[in-house]
């Protein structure tokens, strides 16, 4: 198990790795929110399992005050995880992220049921959820999958998987290794509706191809 030094280090060389806006430690260790949610969310977490409730719940409120991030403190996080911008991040009490995953803006792992038990969602390794995603019930994104901005994932998401839309639907899928490649170019990414309308737009101009001028199909 990793040290909290450890933990520590690796946490100021990932905000280096994943945005390159970052220009020095100063700025890492008083500028960045969604670290600052990450520090709050292990000490909130480590009170939650000693049973101390209450306390770890005012933690959790009062990171939330100070980062616009709000991490049930029930919830279980990887290493290495990064939180970009964090404003309006939205992790639940039975989420569960991996390590080495990205989060941006607006991200919500949500619940949809009120029963008791594992309801929201379990995020594996090397995953990216884009500005906006909402990612609810107690579903998998798997090793490496993407999740692209404002979409919303009601269903497992296949490892490797590019996922979008409203229900989010796969529009590519990835090799494990290139998968573990951390990169979310949005203009990159396949639009299913474009898709399907380029598509019926094919096939209305086929069938019209194939009609005589007097509107008999041709031989």
């Amino acid at each position: 198990m990793a040290s909290s030094w450890q933990r520590f280090r690796e946490d100021f060389a990932i905000v280096f790795q994943r945005d390159p806006a970052a220009k020095s430690r100063l700025e890492v260790l008083f500028c960045y929110p969604g670290l600052h949610a990450l520090w709050g969310h292990r000490l909130a977490h480590g009170l939650w399992r000693r049973g101390l409730r209450f306390a770890a719940r005012l933690v959790s409120h009062t990171m939330r005050f100070l980062s616009g991030v709000e991490i049930h403190p029930g919830a279980r996080i990887g290493r290495r995880v990064f939180i970009d911008h964090g404003a309006g991040v939205v992790i639940g009490e039975t989420a569960e992220i991996g390590d080495d995953c990205v989060l941006y803006q607006g991200v919500t792992l949500g619940g949809v049921s009120l029963e008791q038990g594992k309801r929201h969602p379990t995020i594996r390794d090397h995953v990216v959820l884009g500005a906006g995603a909402k990612v609810l019930g107690p579903i998998t994104i798997g090793h490496g999958a993407r999740v692209g901005a404002n979409s919303v994932v009601i269903s497992d998401v296949p490892a490797g998987a590019t996922v979008v839309g409203i229900p989010a639907r796969e529009v590519r899928r990835r090799d494990p290794v290139e998968a573990e490649r951390i990169t979310l170019h949005h203009e990159r990414i396949s639009d299913p509706v474009a898709m399907a309308l380029g598509d019926i737009v094919a096939r209305l101009e086929a069938l019209e191809a194939r009609q005589r001028p007097d509107g008999k199909e041709q031989t």
